[in-house]
C-alpha cells in the first residue's frame, strides 16, 4: 500500500466547515487553518465587521469563506447559517463549536442570570449546533466531524470559574454521548481541551499579572493559537478517521501539575 503524504492526509478539499465564534481568538485561527487546508469555511459570530475582515483575509490567501452575523443562542440564526452554508457550498461536514464566554467571581455571589448565561452559551448552544449539524449530515448521507472546544477546567477547577468549569465538563460528557450515537453513521464527535492559550482577549493579562502561572506549566510557557492547529486538523481530517468520543488536552502538561495538587 502506498504511503500517504501529510499534505494529502490532512487535505480538506471538498469539505464545508462552519466555525462559531469566528470573529476573534481561537475561532479566528481555526477558520484560517481550515481554509488554508482546502475547506470552504462559514464564519459565524456576532461582530459582523470582524467577520468581514476575516473573510477578506481568507479570500486574499486563496481560500473560500462566507461571513454570517449571528448569536449562537439564536436558534433562528442557527438555522439560517446552515441553510446559507448549504446554498453557497453544500452540506456542512465540519462543525467547530468554538463560541463561548467566561466569567470570574465567587460562587456564592453568582446570580442566576449569570449562571444561565454561561451555561446557555458554553453548553446548551454546543449541543444544539452539534445536533443540527448531525441531522443535516445524516440527511445528506455525509460523513463528517464535529469538534467541540472544551477546556482543562472541564477536568480540574480553579477558584472563581464555577459556571465555566461546569459547562466545560458538560461539553466533555456531551462529546462522548454524541459520539456513541453518531460514529456508526460516519459522524465523528470529538473535543479539544486547551490550557491557557494567548489570544487577543487575554494576552495582556497573561503577559502581565497572570505570567506567574507559567511556573505550574511543565512546558514553561502559555500556549499560542498555532499550538492547536495540528490537533484541529487531526480531528477534522482523514488522519483522525478512527477517533471518536475523545477529548484531546493541549496544555503544555498543565493538567499534570493540577492533578498533583
Amino acid at each position: 500500500m502506498a504511503q500517504m503524504k501529510a499534505a494529502d492526509l490532512f487535505n480538506l478539499a471538498g469539505q464545508v466547515a462552519l466555525v462559531t465564534g469566528a470573529s476573534s481568538g481561537l475561532g479566528h485561527r481555526f477558520a484560517q487553518v481550515l481554509a488554508a487546508n482546502g475547506a470552504a469555511v462559514v464564519l459565524v459570530a456576532r461582530r459582523a465587521e470582524r467577520l468581514a475582515e476575516l473573510k477578506m483575509l481568507i479570500d486574499y490567501e486563496g481560500g473560500r469563506a462566507m461571513a454570517l452575523e449571528g448569536d449562537v443562542l439564536d436558534r433562528a440564526a442557527m438555522m439560517l447559517a446552515f441553510d446559507a452554508a448549504e446554498q453557497a457550498f453544500g452540506t456542512v461536514t465540519i462543525l467547530v463549536n468554538n463560541a463561548g464566554i467566561a466569567h470570574r467571581g465567587r460562587a456564592v455571589e453568582m446570580t442566576e442570570a449569570e449562571w444561565r448565561r454561561v451555561l446557555a452559551t458554553d453548553l446548551d448552544a454546543v449541543f444544539f449546533w452539534a445536533q443540527e449539524a448531525a441531522r443535516r449530515m445524516l440527511a445528506a448521507n455525509k460523513r463528517g466531524s464535529i469538534v467541540n472546544i472544551a477546556s482543562i477546567l472541564g477536568f480540574a477547577v480553579s477558584k472563581g470559574t464555577v459556571a465555566y468549569a461546569t459547562a466545560k465538563a458538560g461539553v466533555i460528557q456531551l462529546t462522548k454521548a454524541l459520539a456513541l450515537e453518531l460514529a456508526f453513521r460516519g459522524v465523528r464527535v470529538n473535543a479539544i481541551a486547551p490550557g491557557y492559550i494567548k489570544t487577543e482577549l487575554n494576552r495582556e493579562y497573561l503577559e502581565g499579572e497572570g505570567a506567574k502561572m507559567t511556573r505550574d506549566i511543565p512546558a514553561g510557557r502559555f500556549g499560542e493559537e498555532r499550538d492547536l492547529d495540528g490537533t484541529l486538523l487531526l480531528l477534522v481530517s482523514e488522519a483522525g478517521s478512527y477517533i471518536a468520543g475523545t477529548t484531546i488536552v493541549v496544555d503544555g502538561g498543565h493538567m499534570l501539575a493540577l492533578r498533583g495538587t
